[in-house]
């Protein structure tokens, strides 16, 4: 039974619980159906990444990353990735920078959907978040305690939070410029990592322990071996290191797929994107109940 659990991304509690029962009672067609839809995903995945020494490959549904060089998984880091209302896309894109202690610029959904329905309740928190408001993002800084956050106006405003263990990237940003403008970046709030469904980002992917993952990403970067890296983090200072070889990511969407030793394992639908080849369009009783808990105030 932990076999199973583990082969579906359950917990390996070997304790038939209801999670475990929805699993077993997923009919072979489905699964047929979604072993085919797989292939199809894996085959472009690595026809994407078959001239790329290493890279990284980061797959929603597993909540998983891989760092991949000569065709083996050197690193494997948990991540959280961004849940149902805002999902993390899927991307092609390269890291073509590493960024200490970057500074967020507060993207104009997670402004209009979160951060100023909050301000609305609790304006102080702007002043607790480190966060500083802008005309535009070249423009003036504002103060906060004049503005009527239930206007209209706000919607037109900018907001930066800055650098420090506090910050909503956490200490480091991976830049990787592509269309959806999502990431790869630390977080402050590391116990999430010790969830099992780890649906919760506003889309951007966090990454735990993100800086053994950079020490990987900057390997090649004469003058930044581990001891630069830890040195830089002490420092509290924002530094920006541009990448002489960028490196490829995948931001890829596998609910099944077969491991080295031929098992197969599968995953939740998080997203709802393998309904088109038939597998089951909803989110199951126990993925419902989790959703309901994360998105509670």
């Amino acid at each position: 039974m932990q076999r199973f659990q583990v082969r579906h991304g359950l917990r390996a509690t070997g304790v038939v619980d209801r999670p475990t029962i929805e699993e077993l009672n997923i009919p072979a067609s489905v699964r047929l159906a979604q072993l085919r839809t797989n292939i199809a995903r894996i085959r472009e995945l690595s026809s994407s990444v078959q001239s790329a020494k290493r890279y990284i490959v980061v797959n929603i549904p597993a909540f998983q990353l891989e760092a991949v060089e000569r065709g083996r998984v050197g690193r494997r880091h948990r991540v959280i990735v961004g849940r149902l209302e805002r999902q993390t896309p899927s991307v092609s894109a390269s890291i073509r920078a590493v960024n200490f202690f970057p500074y967020w610029h507060v993207p104009e959904s997670v402004a209009r959907l979160d951060l100023i329905p909050r301000l609305r309740r609790d304006p102080e928190y702007l002043r607790r978040e480190n966060i500083r408001v802008l005309r535009d993002w070249q423009g003036e800084e504002l103060a906060s305690e004049g503005i009527n956050w239930n206007s209209a106006a706000v919607a037109n405003l900018k907001f930066r939070q800055d650098p420090g263990e506090w910050n909503a990237l956490g200490l480091i940003r991976l830049d990787m410029p592509n269309e959806h403008r999502v990431y790869m970046h630390d977080t402050p709030m590391k116990k999430l990592f010790r969830q099992h469904r780890r649906a919760i980002s506003a889309g951007c992917v966090r990454v735990e322990n993100v800086d053994d993952l950079t020490a990987w990403v900057l390997r090649d970067m004469p003058g930044w071996g581990r001891a630069e890296i830890d040195r830089v983090l002490a420092s509290n200072q924002p530094v920006d290191v541009d990448l002489k070889a960028p490196v490829p990511v995948r931001f890829v969407y596998l609910t099944a797929w077969s491991n080295g030793d031929g098992e197969v394992e599968f995953r939740p639908d998080i997203y709802r994107r393998d309904a088109g080849a038939g597998l089951v369009a909803k989110l199951s009783n126990s993925d419902r109940e989790e959703q309901a808990q994360r998105l509670s105030p």
